[in-house]
């Protein structure tokens, strides 16, 4: 299921950025859209690489990346800005994700 999820995942940070590129309606709804897009991305595919090895951390990547990046499309698509409070704990928890699987990586 974690491979699925990582998958739809990155489909999603493929239109996000996509749209930020060609559709969006101002500059900073753009910049957030690409921003989202691309962490969303990078750990879908770190959870893909993960998923069979360190599952704890795959989830933990996968649902903090989702907290970063919808909070910013969200916005983007005119949701009210404080969710841009929310942002930083999805990019917090990306930290922690990173952290535990490299703790899992070290105990072998």
């Amino acid at each position: 299921m974690i491979t699925v999820l990582a998958a739809l995942s990155a489909a999603i940070a493929i239109g996000a950025g996509a749209f930020g590129a060609h559709g969006a309606a101002n500059p900073q709804a753009a910049e957030w859209l690409r921003t989202g897009g691309l962490y969303q991305m990078v750990h879908a595919v770190a959870a893909l690489v993960l998923a069979s090895t360190a599952r704890g951390p795959a989830v933990l990547l996968l649902a903090s990346a989702a907290i970063f990046a919808f909070t910013l499309y969200i916005m983007a698509f005119g949701g009210p800005k404080w969710l841009g409070a929310i942002t930083p704990i999805g990019g917090t928890l990306m930290i922690a994700g990173w952290l535990w699987a490299a703790w899992a990586f070290w105990r072998g």
